[in-house]
């Protein structure tokens, strides 16, 4: 048994692979393969068994005629080779076993590619098992010999149905069977190192390559693709960058594909000057990128922010008659968006047009949903009617969004309209759909038809999550219903569904309105012992810091932001209104707050956290309270060069005096 076999069969061991492979759960691999022998003379139970399926056979009589042998064949056997390719193309496997049995009856000759034909129609079906068993069946029950062909199809078969740890298993089996006498080939090693990538065993896909050349077969491209994909996929892409010029020095040349798996890696990771040095390097190799590298290009810069390199992009992609897709303009749509550039996004959508690719209900999405964000009602509408007008139909998300914007624009009567439309076409509204409506509810101050949708969605046993939860809490506290929000917080933790920050801080905002500090503050020191996504925020430390200011607790006030520096979240421009209210209001005497300002810019300088001190250094220049000399000194060193530092100093006083 070869190495890796040996080490893998360990592997199994330790990993209790056979408990998670269901029908491979027995003792010994073998008694899963079931091999149904057939005596030549004898009649036997198999034989009863099939007995009504000769007599039901879909075969007429008239096809075929006796006739004398012609070598190893007869005539008709072309007719049988065609009726498995006819079957194996429908998918009526209970017509091919009658052609099997009809053929093993006459004693035909079977060919190994009617059985390959026969295991891609299983694995088109996700009958990987029916597979295994007819490969088992092939030499005992119709003479046919197995080759290597035979076995990458079912190992193929295997792998494509995501049976991965069972494609090992038969990998093992078949080639440790001496009997079988199948040596396995390149393809056969791709698709292991394809199977053991899948299951996250990069270190073992690592080894099968190493001993590739030992067992006189040479990597190929795909090969090394599918490694490098994997290697990628583990987040370890310097190995992965390593490969490709292993590759080349083996004299493997890339593909596309291969700079496609590792620009996309790097893209992923946000370094995109590796990923125009992988571009150039592509360039060099002679490859023409493709419009899967342009569009994974794109999707990184719009990962990065820099969108005006991404349409610069798209017009290269264009220039190099490389045809952009619904997903390459979907991206930089989607991009645009999400930096509040909606109308940009808009003119893409209308160059989309122009160039005529029809946009998907994914990039209308996108679009309207971006358009309401930016308060942009009117062009969200237009282009939900335009998509209607154009035959694209709207999926759940497109009605989400559009229910969504109208819950922004302040028109939840309409919006619930939209879901009842939605509903009517079929579509079961998500749980983002009720939030929104809800939300819109209760900002119209409507809490009655909130609460009663709220009821609606459990009764149809919508899927409802934390989020919806915290929809309810939040317009509950909002109406003052600290009770009502109480007993849903309760419901809640009773479903299983841990409260998010927003459950958290509306709770907690809400007790803080009735008096109910001390509650409130239990509730924050148990969100500070959560997970992640249920820590504090800045608007937490605000609700609590706001309701302290109000007692005049100033040194508690203090004590919590320094909690709050301490647990490495920013004030933000609210926090510094409600100390700067307060030092004026219930101090005295009374303080500008130019001094506390000031020493809050240096304590984040010192943390390094520039972007949140300079943002209050722009407020205290508004309310004219500039920082101290020494506090602009450190502010310019901190955010200019050193070269520059002298006058950018000049000129920030220079604008102080005008």
């Amino acid at each position: 048994m070869p190495k890796f076999l040996t080490r893998y069969s360990k592997l199994l061991g330790k990993l209790s692979f056979a408990a998670s492979l269901g029908k491979l759960s027995t003792p010994s691999l073998y008694s899963h393969f079931s091999v149904h022998a057939v005596p030549s003379e004898t009649p036997n139970p198999e034989t009863q068994h099939h007995s009504d399926a000769e007599t039901e056979s879909p075969l007429s009589q008239e096809i075929f005629r006796t006739s004398p042998k012609l070598g190893s064949y007869k005539v008709g056997d072309s007719t049988f080779y065609s009726l498995i390719e006819n079957y194996a193309n429908l998918g009526d496997f209970g017509s091919l076993e009658k052609v099997l049995i009809r053929m093993r009856r006459e004693r035909r000759v079977f060919k190994e590619k009617s059985f390959i034909l026969i295991f891609r129609a299983y694995g088109k079906a996700h009958l990987a098992d029916k597979a295994v068993e007819l490969f088992e069946r092939m030499v005992n029950d119709f003479q046919c010999k197995r080759t290597v062909k035979s076995f990458n199809s079912v190992l193929n078969v295997l792998i494509q149905d995501c049976h991965f740890s069972r494609a090992l298993e038969f990998y093992s089996h078949v080639v440790s069977a001496k009997y079988m006498n199948i040596l396995p080939n390149v393809l056969s090693f791709n698709l292991i190192i394809k199977a053991m990538c899948k299951l996250g065993l990069v270190d073992g896909a690592i080894e099968v390559f190493r001993e590739m050349p030992l067992k006189e077969c040479t990597p190929d491209v795909f090969t090394y693709c599918t490694l490098m994909d994997g290697l990628c996929k583990e987040n370890r892409i310097d190995e992965a960058v390593s490969l490709l010029d292993e590759m080349q020095i083996e004299g493997c040349f890339p593909s596309p594909v291969t700079f496609n798996v590792l620009i996309n890696a790097v893209c992923k990771k946000g370094d995109l000057a590796r990923a125009a040095k992988l571009l150039d390097n592509m360039f060099l190799k002679g490859c023409v990128p493709n419009e899967v590298t342009y569009n994974t290009l794109i999707y990184g810069l719009c990962l990065k922010g820099k969108l005006d390199k991404a349409v610069s992009l798209l017009d290269r992609m264009v220039r190099s008659k490389c045809v952009p897709n619904n997903i390459t303009y979907g991206t930089l749509i989607n991009g645009l968006v999400k930096q509040g550039r909606s109308v940009d996004g808009a003119h893409v959508l209308i160059s989309m047009e122009e160039r005529g690719i029809q946009a998907n209900e994914y990039v209308y999405s996108a679009l309207i949903s971006g358009l309401f964000k930016e308060g942009k009602y009117e062009e969200a509408t237009r282009f939900w009617n335009q998509m209607k007008e154009k035959g694209c139909k709207p999926n759940a998300v497109v009605y989400g969004a559009l229910i969504d914007g109208l819950c922004r624009e302040g028109n939840p009567d309409k919006a619930e309209d939209v879901l009842a439309e939605m509903e009517s076409f079929g579509f079961e509204p998500n749980a983002f759909a009720y939030s929104s409506l809800m939300k819109g509810f209760f900002q119209k101050g409507d809490s009655h038809k909130a609460i009663l949708l709220w009821k609606k969605m459990e009764n149809k046993n919508a899927m409802c999550n934390k989020f919806c939860y915290s929809v309810l809490i939040h317009g509950l506290c909002g109406e003052g219903k600290i009770r009502e929000a109480l007993m849903v917080w309760k419901h809640m933790f009773g479903r299983g569904f841990k409260p998010d920050v927003v459950a958290y801080s509306s709770l907690i905002h809400g007790l803080c309105n009735v008096g109910s500090l001390e509650e409130g503050f239990k509730l924050f020191n148990e969100m500070l012992c959560q997970e992640p996504e249920s820590q504090p925020d800045v608007i937490t430390y605000n609700i609590l810091l706001n309701a302290i200011c109000k007692q005049s607790s100033i040194s508690r006030a203090i004590h919590l932001l320094n909690n709050m520096l301490d647990q490495g979240c920013d004030p933000d421009l609210d926090t510094c209104e409600i100390f700067l209210r307060t030092l004026r209001e219930r101090i005295n005497p009374p303080q500008d707050g130019r001094d506390f300002l000031d020493e809050l810019v240096v304590r984040l300088f010192k943390r390094q956290r520039n972007i949140s001190a300079s943002r209050i250094v722009e407020l205290m220049l508004q309310k004219c309270l500039p920082p101290q000399a020494s506090t602009w000194a450190r502010i310019v060193t901190e955010l200019c060069r050193p070269t520059k530092v002298r006058a950018a100093i000049d000129r920030c006083w220079s604008n102080l005096h005008c």
